[in-house]
C-alpha cells in the first residue's frame, strides 16, 4: 500500500515537473500587438463643415472624408482674380500701336519705289529720292522708339502681375488643402474632432491604422539574439478565447540593435535577464488580432 502510494506521488510529481517544463518552453518571447498608427492633422483653419466619419471604418487610400469652410477664400481668389485681369488689360498690344507707322512706312517705301523709277526716267531729281529715304529711316526709327517703349511697359505689367499670379496659387492650394482626403487605407481608431466645429492647422483630426497587417513587438534576452534574423518566419500564438491556443505564422520585420530593461508587462523566456532586445514580427491579420493583444512566440 505504502509502495502504491509512494509511486503515484512519484508520478504526480513527474506529471507537475513536466507541465512547468511544456509551460517555460511553451514560447520563447511574448509581447503585444500594436500598428501603425498614423494621426490625421487639419491643414486649413476654419470650421469642419463636413466631416463624417466613424471610430471603426475603414477608409480607402484617397478618400474624400470632408471639407473646412473655405467660403472666404473663394471670395479672396475672385479679389485677387479680378486685380489680375485688370492689371493684364493694362498691357498695349504692340500690333495696334505700331499699325500707323507702319502703314505710314509702307506709303513711303512705295512712294520711293515711284521716285526712283521717275529718276531713272529723268523725271525727277535725286535730291526728291534722298528726301524719301530721310523720310523712311525717320519712320524707322520712329517705330523701333515706339516698340521698344511699349516692350518695356508690356513687360513692367507682366512684372506686377507675377505676384497676383502667384497670390492666386497660393489660395488654391489652401482651398485643395481645406479638403481632408485620407492618406492611407485603414481602419478609424480616434476621432478627435466633429462637424461643426473649428479646426486650425495642424489641430488632430483622426487616428487610423492599416490593420491588415499587425506588428507583435516582443522581447529576447541576448543569448537568444543568435536564433533570429530579419526576414525569419516564427510561429506567433494567441488565447483562442476557449482556453487553446490559435497558431498562425509571423515574420521577423525588425531587431533592435539595443538592449534596454525588460518591460513590467513583458514576460521574456530567461527572467533572470536584465536587459533584453525588441524585435517586430508582421502577422497577417484575419481580423482576429487587436490592438493591444498579447502574443507569444516560438522561433
Amino acid at each position: 500500500m505504502n509502495s502504491l502510494k509512494t509511486a503515484l506521488l512519484g508520478l504526480l510529481a513527474s506529471l507537475v515537473m513536466m507541465s512547468c517544463t511544456d509551460d517555460t518552453d511553451s514560447f520563447d518571447a511574448s509581447g503585444t500587438f500594436e500598428a501603425e498608427e498614423v494621426i490625421i492633422s487639419s491643414e486649413a483653419i476654419g470650421v469642419l463643415k463636413q466631416f463624417k466619419i466613424d471610430e471603426g471604418q475603414t477608409l480607402a487610400a484617397g478618400e474624400f472624408v470632408g471639407y473646412v469652410d473655405t467660403v472666404q477664400l473663394h471670395l479672396k481668389r475672385k479679389q485677387t482674380q479680378a486685380q489680375y485681369n485688370a492689371l493684364l488689360g493694362k498691357k498695349p498690344n504692340i500690333n495696334i500701336q505700331l499699325a500707323a507707322l507702319e502703314s505710314q512706312l509702307s506709303t513711303a517705301r512705295k512712294e520711293r519705289q515711284r521716285i526712283k523709277n521717275l529718276v531713272e526716267g529723268d523725271a525727277a531729281t535725286q535730291k526728291q529720292l534722298d528726301d524719301i529715304d530721310a523720310s523712311i529711316e525717320v519712320i524707322q526709327s520712329q517705330i523701333r522708339a515706339q516698340k521698344s517703349s511699349l516692350e518695356i511697359t508690356r513687360d513692367g505689367i507682366s512684372n506686377d502681375a507675377d505676384p497676383l499670379f502667384i497670390q492666386i496659387e497660393q489660395i488654391d492650394d489652401q482651398i485643395e488643402k481645406s479638403k481632408i482626403i485620407n492618406p492611407i487605407a485603414g481602419t478609424v481608431l480616434v476621432k478627435y474632432a466633429r462637424e461643426n466645429e473649428m479646426t486650425s492647422t495642424g489641430k488632430a483630426l483622426y487616428k487610423i491604422a492599416d490593420l491588415s497587417t499587425m506588428i507583435l513587438r516582443v522581447y529576447i534576452s541576448g543569448n537568444q539574439l543568435s536564433q533570429v534574423k530579419l526576414n525569419q518566419k516564427v510561429k506567433v500564438l494567441t488565447d483562442d478565447g476557449s482556453g487553446g491556443l490559435k497558431e498562425t505564422e509571423g515574420i521577423i520585420s525588425w531587431i533592435n540593435d539595443k538592449a534596454e530593461f525588460t518591460p513590467k508587462t513583458i514576460q521574456t523566456k530567461d527572467e533572470r535577464a536584465n536587459m533584453v532586445y525588441a524585435i517586430k514580427v508582421n502577422v497577417i491579420n484575419d481580423g482576429f488580432y487587436k490592438i493591444g493583444m498579447y502574443g507569444e512566440v516560438k522561433f
